[in-house]
C-alpha cells in the first residue's frame, strides 16, 4: 500500500512542481520528479528537524537551569 501511496503522493508532487516551475514534462518524467523530490524533501525534512530539535532540547534545557535558578536565589535571598 505504501508504494502506491507514495507514487500517488509522487504523482500529484510532480504535476504540482511542474506547473509552479512552468515546465513541461511527460507523465513519466513527472512522477519520477514527485518520487524523487519527496525522497530528497523527506530526507532534508528529517534532518532539520533533527538538528532544530536537538537545538531546541538545548534551548529548553538552559530555560530549566535558568528557573531553577531563579527559584533557588528567590529562596536564598542571594
Amino acid at each position: 500500500m505504501s508504494i502506491v501511496f507514495l507514487i500517488i503522493i509522487g504523482a500529484a508532487a510532480g504535476f504540482l512542481a511542474t506547473r509552479f516551475m512552468k515546465v513541461e514534462t511527460g507523465v513519466i518524467q513527472t512522477i519520477g520528479v514527485g518520487i524523487a523530490g519527496a525522497l530528497i524533501g523527506g530526507l532534508l525534512l528529517r534532518f532539520l528537524l533533527s538538528v532544530f530539535s536537538a537545538f531546541a532540547g538545548l534551548v529548553g534545557a538552559v530555560l530549566g537551569a535558568m528557573l531553577l535558578l531563579y527559584i533557588w536565589k528567590s529562596y536564598t535571598g542571594r
